[in-house]
């Protein structure tokens, strides 16, 4: 199942690590499902986008359950307060002064063992806050460059904001590890996400300029994004600095060791979001409005996975094959033995030799009805014209069920090792309910659900067909 958790439900104004998110749990393992799928789980800027965060390793502080806090003691009754920092200033005042000696040592063992790229973000978090979210390349020249006097300096005056990021990290990985021990309880792994790029304002870029193309002042000559594709007539212009793979290859991949041993903390499962950019990737003129003015670039290769695999062995990963894939990017995803993606939207348009068809599905791959960056199936079925319709209708067996459902037996029927539902379809929710529209930058991320959707017999449906499709165990 494919939910990201700040689309739960709750009296805040986003989902949170609490008592839904177990609840929510507690509906996969009685639907009969094994994985919860989310998206990247990092802080994020203004637009709310996961795939655009402030920091690799960190989690988002908005998730942070405030009525957990209240149930330790830290935190008096938060009510329906949106402003979640607030909250957590006061639970960090109130863990300084009732804190059992238990969980002042967990905090002083997560700051240790998470040193390695906790030290960069807190102090990064600190000087954004204080420059009011101000990204780092417009800071002041000593700090933005790192001035290791002014840096001294800095952390002296602000001690206390710096430790209040470490704590807010602390609180959200010792929530997280408690919902993962629970989902394990229940037989569910957990499926997360790495994005290949990262922000330009991100703690990792400022902490790390040597690794990008980033220029003296800290501004960009060319960015990240796609060419033109399916979800976009003129591409897609992300924005993000690109690497310099060589300075990386040189470094053994260090930072991106660095990068999966958080992810792999967190996670079960992992999707290596844009696959397509480790072969190769588009390089867009920074001044550029558009992404079709771009060139394709080298990536790293196998080399950045071969290196990976001697350091943590077989990683349980899944590429992200969409878009414009060539057979060089096939080559590679076969020669790494990952699992690609099988998109049931994009299986209709172009006959019976689509990729996406469930006849033309491998065993080594993720078929999903739809992922966060598509229409709901309810709402892509209804957006079809009806010699299009006629396409799907024919080839699904001319169902007598309404869609989504034939859509979701076709993906459970499938050959495909796994088979991710997004929580929207489960629910026959239309195109209103829609998590993402690649290619624009407002009104995303914000979609959440209420347990008033689902029919009182949703878990057992799904359950039977789970079972009927020989799921069930898996």
């Amino acid at each position: 199942m494919l939910l990201h958790p700040t689309s739960l439900p709750g009296n805040r104004n986003h989902g949170d690590l609490g008592a839904e998110a177990s609840r929510f749990v507690d509906f996969i393992a009685n639907c009969g499902f094994s994985v919860w799928q989310t998206l990247p789980l990092g802080p994020t800027h203004e637009d709310g986008s996961p795939y655009q965060c402030l920091s690799v390793h960190a989690g988002n502080p908005e998730m942070i359950s405030l009525a957990d806090l209240v149930t330790r003691g830290w935190l008096d009754e938060a009510g329906d307060d949106t402003d979640t920092h607030a909250c957590l200033v006061r639970a960090k005042a109130g863990f300084d002064s009732r804190a059992e000696e238990a969980d002042r040592d967990a905090l002083l063992d997560f700051r240790l063992r998470h040193a390695f790229w906790l030290d960069d973000y807190t102090l990064y978090q600190a000087i954004r806050r204080d420059h009011q979210d101000a990204p780092w390349y417009t800071w002041p020249e000593q700090l933005r460059d790192r001035d290791s006097v002014a840096i001294t300096a800095f952390r002296e005056t602000h001690a206390d904001d710096i430790e209040q990021a470490c704590f807010e990290q602390f609180l959200f990985f010792t929530q997280w590890h408690a919902l993962r021990d629970y989902a394990r309880e229940r037989g569910i792994a957990l499926f997360g996400d790495i994005p290949i790029f990262v922000a330009h304002d991100s703690a990792d870029v400022w902490a790390q300029r040597e690794l990008f193309f980033i220029d003296a002042s800290g501004g960009l000559d060319v960015v990240s994004g796609v060419p033109p594709d399916y979800f976009s007539k003129t591409g897609q212009r992300w924005g993000n600095p690109l690497y310099r793979w060589e300075r990386i290859a040189a470094d053994d991949f260090h930072w991106w060791l660095e990068r999966f041993r958080s992810q792999l903390e967190l996670f079960d499962i992992i999707r290596l979001d844009h696959f397509r950019g480790f072969e190769k990737y588009w390089e867009i003129p920074a001044r550029a409005k558009t992404a079709i003015k771009g060139r394709w670039v080298e990536g790293p290769g196998a080399a950045l996975f071969e290196r990976l695999a001697e350091e943590f062995g077989d990683l349980p990963l899944v590429a992200e094959n969409l878009g414009l894939i060539t057979p060089e990017v096939e080559a590679l995803r076969r020669k790494l033995a990952l699992p690609g993606m099988e998109i049931l939207q994009f299986a209709f348009d172009s006959g019976p030799d689509n990729p996406y068809l469930p006849h033309n599905h491998e065993q080594q791959a993720v078929v999903y009805t739809g992922t966060h960056d598509n229409d709901t199936s309810l709402g892509w079925y209804k957006g079809l014209d009806e010699a299009d319709r006629q396409v799907v209708d024919e080839y699904l067996g001319l169902p007598s069920e309404p869609m989504p459902w034939p859509l979701i037996r076709a993906a459970l029927a499938s050959v495909a090792e796994l088979a991710i539902l997004p929580m929207q379809d489960i629910l026959a929710l239309g195109s209103e309910h829609r998590m993402n529209i690649p290619g624009t930058a407002a009104d995303n991320w914000k979609w959440r659900f209420d347990w008033a959707q689902a029919e009182p017999d949703l878990a057992d449906r799904m359950r039977h067909l789970v079972q009927l499709y020989g799921r069930a165990g898996h």
